[in-house]
């Protein structure tokens, strides 16, 4: 028997795993060793993170392995433990306990082109998972795992990524070591995933304020499971809900509500953790939606009163939540002159439907309009970057060349005559461009879709945020963490695209091929709902 076969003295049964007889445990415990844990009584934890949030939608071609390691290869070691966010909290809650020692294992950073690539190749999923339980194998024994997933990945042949990653760390480690996961509440995810996990715990902010908060609470919630003081009793719900992420900002009602409800019941039932999964919609995968997952402390029964009832309110508060509209680019550009007007500066405009990053709409309409001193950063071109760098450009040299508008979704390429201010590394990429043009705009271009949620990330070369009234960003809800709830910007707006692209509130306009809307409010109505 390998070591990562290997039963501890609890001999814990999950869902739909066979009783183990006593004779079996005690030969598998002789075979083994001592139980797990070093000559100073440590724990050991096991650390990994694999995390995309896949737009099965976007154009592009699938992700492949190269695309994961263009601008980074795989941390290990100290490197991973002080990668911040999740594993921060996790590591920063763990290293305090004082008899916990961790073991990192080699993970991949991030794809390029992020939430805007799509498909994941099973081989390249495949790649970074074996190379991480090989690692794991190598590392046995352990007292717990712990995974910073997201939720939404996304990857060919494999329903269930997340789910399909906690199978495999299962089969490793063995039935009784306990796995917890943090997530993105952005997830799709359904009861398989705690099928092979203890775990879930999901962010309950968006913006995503509490990540490291969530990976404080999964460093509990796995040494509390491995000291034999919790014993993990799960229920998960599906309502039944599908609705676009610029929807689902926690800064109003009634997803505000939804997470306060969450927060309620765990101040209530002290050993009760209650995730709530606002669901990712570009992804095309049989989970997607809404989920609640619950866990207490050996109380089936309370799990089940728990879920239950965040299911009933999620779906009370259907109709505010799944529902919404926004202003289109030429409504958006008089409401931002108004705004100018009246001295409601800074405008801080997210353009959130656009995935690819790559629409010139909203910079059309606010050219129409005579709207000068704003900022669009970014906008996905390219092929612009280069010709560039073909021309060995230089800040200063003119610049007259068509931008973004490369997708259906992004419009059509948009002409821009102006002066180039910046070229060179920025934004995490070895190039990117910043344009000035016009009654004192600029524009950034960038090789790949780009999230800005600070003006101060504008602050690049010779830019200063200070000399613009109007930011135009591609962000649902992210933008506001710099730019509305620090109090920076007075105006903030949000534009629809003018067509039924991905990454728009019509969610029936995308062509799913493994989901029914039909049965998903609120384009139908779930089974069980009838």
């Amino acid at each position: 028997m390998t070591p990562g076969k290997c039963m501890n003295e609890r001999g814990r049964v999950r869902p739909g795993q066979r009783a183990v007889s006593l004779t079996a445990i005690a030969t598998a415990l002789l075979a083994c060793g001592s139980p797990p844990g070093n000559d100073r009584g440590d724990l050991r934890f096991a650390v990994a993170s694999y995390q995309h949030e896949t737009c099965t939608f976007c154009p592009g071609g699938d992700t492949e392995v190269d695309d994961w390691l263009r601008y980074s290869e795989p941390v290990s070691g100290e490197a991973l433990l002080s990668s911040g966010g999740y594993i921060g909290g996790f590591v920063q809650q763990a290293r305090e306990f004082g008899d916990v020692e961790l073991v990192p294992l080699t993970s991949p950073v991030g794809v390029f082109g992020g939430s805007s690539r799509s498909w994941n190749t099973r081989e390249t999923f495949e790649h970074f998972l074996d190379a991480m339980l090989a690692e794991l194998e190598e590392q046995l024994p352990v007292d717990g795992v712990f995974l910073a997933l997201h939720g939404a990945m996304a990857v060919r042949d494999i329903p269930r990524p997340e789910a399909e990653i906690a199978r495999r760390f299962r089969e490793v480690v063995g039935p009784d070591v306990p796995i917890a996961a943090t997530f993105d509440l952005h997830g799709n995810e359904d009861g398989e995933f705690l099928e092979h996990a203890d775990f879930s715990l999901v962010t309950k902010r968006f913006p995503h304020y509490d990540s490291y908060i969530q990976g404080e609470r999964a460093a509990r919630a796995l040494r509390l499971t491995a000291r034999d003081e919790y014993e993990p009793a799960t229920a998960t719900r599906k309502p039944g809900i599908i609705t676009a992420t610029v929807l689902q900002w926690t800064g109003q009602s009634p997803a505000m509500d939804i997470m306060e409800r969450a927060r309620r019941w765990e101040a209530r039932e002290h050993d009760a953790y209650v995730s709530v999964f606002f669901g990712y919609p570009w992804s095309d995968v049989p989970d997607v939606g809404a989920t609640i997952q619950v866990m207490t402390n050996g109380d089936q029964a309370l799990a089940d009163r728990i879920a239950d009832d965040m299911d009933d309110f999620f779906w009370r508060v259907r109709e505010d939540f799944a529902l919404g509209s926004f202003p289109r680019p030429t409504e958006a550009s008089q409401i931002v002159a108004a705004a100018i007007s009246r001295g409601q500066t800074p405008v801080a405009v997210g353009d959130y439907s656009d995935r690819p990053g790559d629409a010139t709409h909203i910079l059309r309409a606010f050219e129409a309009a005579g709207i000068g001193n704003v900022l669009y950063g970014t906008i996905t071109s390219p092929t612009t970057l280069d010709a560039l760098t073909e021309a060995a450009a230089q800040p200063g040299d003119p610049f007259d060349a068509e931008i973004g508008g490369f997708t259906p979704s992004g419009g059509s390429p948009h002409r821009i005559t102006g002066t180039l201010e910046y070229f060179g590394e920025g934004l995490g990429y070895d190039r990117i461009a910043a344009v000035s043009f016009g009654d004192g705009n600029l524009v950034i271009l960038t090789p790949a879709y780009e999230q800005v949620m600070y003006p101060e990330t504008f602050r690049i070369g010779p830019i200063d945020p200070a000399d613009y009234d109007v930011f135009v960003v591609k962000s649902r809800v992210h933008f506001r963490r710099g730019f509305d709830e620090t109090g920076y910007a007075r105006t903030i707006l949000v534009v629809e695209a003018p067509g039924p692209f991905v990454g728009t509130t019509f969610l029936d306009a995308l062509p799913y091929e493994n989901v029914n809307l039909g049965e998903m409010y609120p384009y139908g109505t779930p089974d069980k709902r009838r």
